[in-house]
């Protein structure tokens, strides 16, 4: 029994390990990142001007990206148009061209185009790029996220919840900086299945995806040992979301996290 015990804990360690030491980690780091924007106040999360308020303010942005009908990128953080636009919808069910006819949280700003957003920040500060798969389109999503970024100057990586969007950037993608993104599953309402909660909450499928970062929600970093394991022992890269004041601000920046901001400006 004992021996089987130790067994199942060496797995769970060498199951939360991942890829260290990617060279274009150094440019992403020193940086805080605007989460989907400099948005409030009459400003759209992942709008165009939440955009521009970042980078005219100095920070970098997180931003989530989804599939068009047609193949192309739109930028917007759910699947369905009902919370930021009030239409039931879904982001696969419309084309580029129609995202126009959308307007963000009863403004004039539209639906962007991931192309808008690299032409507007173009290499000026780094980019957190958060890929939402959805309907199966996870390698889709992948490579056409990827593809987008062929000549690009500037720096940025690639995050998802979604570990078949991680796999597929180490097994096709190997260059591009990859992270998982994770949080306690079990602090929700979810309609995962409880091992998948498990195995995500305490990042056990690492060992597949080989992230070169986690990152993981501020309120729930001490909700596993996984985290001391990967961050400590493994020595990955550390991004935290969503921070919402100075104090959890300078907390993250104390214990070594890139810290993803929003309601305030650090």
């Amino acid at each position: 029994m004992i021996q089987f015990l130790i067994l199942l804990v060496g797995l769970f360690i060498l199951a939360t390990t991942g890829r260290k030491n990617h060279p274009g980690l150094e440019a992403l780091r020193g940086w805080a990142y605007a989460h989907r924007g400099l948005h409030g106040n009459g400003i759209p999360e992942n709008s165009m001007t939440a955009f521009r308020e970042a980078l005219d303010h100095g920070y970098g942005i997180e931003l989530d990206i989804h599939l068009t009908k047609d193949g192309d990128l739109a930028v917007i953080h759910d699947c369905s148009l009902k919370r930021t636009v009030g239409a039931d919808v879904k982001i696969t069910d419309l084309t580029l061209a129609e995202l126009s006819n959308y307007h963000l949280e009863g403004t004039e700003e539209t639906i962007p185009t991931f192309h808008q957003v690299l032409d507007l920040y173009a290499g000026k500060a780094p980019l957190i790029i958060e890929l939402k798969a959805d309907g199966g389109n996870a390698r889709q999503l992948v490579d056409t996220a990827v593809g987008a970024m062929v000549g690009y100057q500037g720096a940025w990586c690639m995050e998802s919840f979604d570990p078949r969007c991680v796999y597929w950037l180490k097994k096709n993608h190997p260059e591009v900086i990859r992270g998982q993104l994770t949080e306690n599953f079990f602090s929700q309402k979810s309609d995962l299945h409880p091992v998948i909660k498990f195995l995500l909450t305490h990042s056990l499928l690492n060992f597949l995806t080989q992230p070169d970062f986690v990152s993981y929600k501020f309120a729930d970093r001490k909700a596993t040992p996984a985290n001391w394991l990967w961050k400590e022992l493994w020595k990955l890269q550390s991004v935290t979301w969503t921070i919402r004041s100075q104090e959890d601000y300078d907390t993250a920046l104390r214990e070594g996290w890139i810290p993803i901001f929003e309601n305030f400006r650090p």
